[in-house]
């Protein structure tokens, strides 16, 4: 078996060197109180709900024009998109390489906004919308024009997605839609929530869900207040939908069968967010281990001591072994159907996740009380990724997804 990267990769990633060192590294410096100790309390504007400042999003926004018109932004997405065709492989080593070097405006974890474009929604657009749907939407996805809130989790429903109690009701030639959501990402900006809502069938029915492209500005949307998280700024709305009246061609997908864009959405957003962990995880590890070896204490570098070696080494060891399972399943995705190796992707995510969890708090405990300050980028992190072992499918629903294909419980 070859454990060798592709070899059109090493080139690339000193590609993106180059261009992060010449195009973004500057403007950062212009910037960077969004990114030394002062970083949330500069990008949060705490008197608006807590939502993200404009003049940050607009930071971000000047990145991935810069990423665009250098033909890196869109790396991922198909070349009828102005991509470069990057595979699921391609992608999951330039998100570890990414997040790799730590906090900065060319791959800011908190925001999930990078030089190399993660864009699930494009690719659900693709594969479930029509005609119309791609042509109005594709392209102002990728530039901005359009933005799509991700309205699945309810206020009495997470995990449990089968039973939400958001309903859509035909109305003539549309739509009236009624329900809740909650932790909608991104609805302070976006143009338009995507909002799961039953159309048929009980609780507890996968078939009966519809995925529906509602405008944010339409008459009985609201978002009451934003959810204040441990990492902040937010941008986790709360949306109330009384009597939301929608067309027909506001459907994403197929009638009845909403939940297979959702599924669409996850395992492609899981994988890239795998790499993305395990990469920051390897910022801690190394953070870690280059302090320990220049501290000195009692006399001798902190890294002699074998309290601090041992716990270093089983992260390390546990970041290769989790390394080669997201490589793994990247080409597996690469070379079936996404349900076909969910399993593989739920096991690299709910590991990677963890991984970075225990990472950074190892190297804060190694750094002591300058690890604990927000002079280093480690709580920052560890913020950051603890809610990747919750959202987008907690670590016991990626576990539950592997068990259900080791003991063949259901038919995929």
């Amino acid at each position: 078996m070859d454990f060798s990267l592709p070899e059109h990769l090493p080139g690339l990633l000193a590609e993106i060197d180059e261009f992060i060192e010449q195009e973004i590294k500057p403007l950062e410096r212009e910037n960077i109180q969004y990114f030394d100790h002062r970083r949330e309390n500069a990008r949060t504007d705490w008197d608006n709900g807590g939502i993200p400042r404009r003049e940050w999003e607009d930071l971000l926004g000047e990145m991935r024009r810069r990423a665009d018109t250098a033909g890196w932004l869109r790396y991922g997405l198909p070349a009828e998109f102005g991509g470069r065709d990057g595979s699921n492989i391609d992608m999951a080593v330039i998100r570890e390489h990414l997040a790799h070097k730590g906090l900065g405006l060319h791959n800011d974890l908190q925001d999930e906004s990078s030089i190399v474009g993660n864009f699930p929604q494009v690719i659900m657009m693709d594969r479930f919308g029509t005609e119309t749907q791609k042509q109005e939407w594709t392209e102002a996805l990728i530039t901005g024009e359009r933005s799509m809130a991700f309205g699945l989790t309810e206020p009495n429903h997470g995990s449990d997605a089968t039973w939400l109690e958001t309903t859509a009701v035909r109305d003539g030639d549309g739509w009236v839609i009624n329900g809740a959501k909650r932790f909608n990402t991104g609805v302070h900006r976006a143009t338009h929530d995507l909002v799961f809502a039953r159309t048929s069938g009980e609780p507890g029915q996968a078939r009966g869900i519809t995925a529906f492209l509602v405008p944010t500005d339409a008459p009985g949307f609201t978002v009451p207040y934003y959810w204040w998280t441990f990492n902040m700024p937010t941008d986790h709305g709360e949306v109330e939908l009384k009597d939301v009246r929608v067309p027909d061609d506001a459907v994403l997908g197929e009638l009845d069968r909403g939940l297979e864009v959702g599924q669409t959405f996850l395992h492609e957003n899981r994988i890239r967010q795998a790499a993305s962990s395990l990469g920051a995880a390897q910022y801690c590890i190394d953070r870690a281990v280059a302090y320990a070896g220049e501290r000195v204490v009692f006399g001798k570098p902190l890294a002699v001591n074998q309290a601090v070696q041992w716990p270093l080494v089983e992260l390390q060891t546990e970041a290769q072994m989790v390394r080669l399972l997201v490589y793994y399943a990247a080409t597996q995705l690469d070379a079936n159907h996404h349900m076909e190796v969910s399993d593989k992707v739920s096991m690299a995510n709910y590991r990677a996740n963890r991984l970075v969890c225990d990472a950074a708090d190892r190297a804060m405990q190694v750094l002591g009380g300058i690890g604990y300050s927000r002079h280093e980028q480690l709580e920052h992190i560890y913020r950051h990724h603890r809610r990747y072992r919750i959202t987008e499918g907690a670590e016991e629903i990626q576990i539950r997804r592997v068990a259900q294909r080791l003991f063949k419980f259901g038919k995929r």
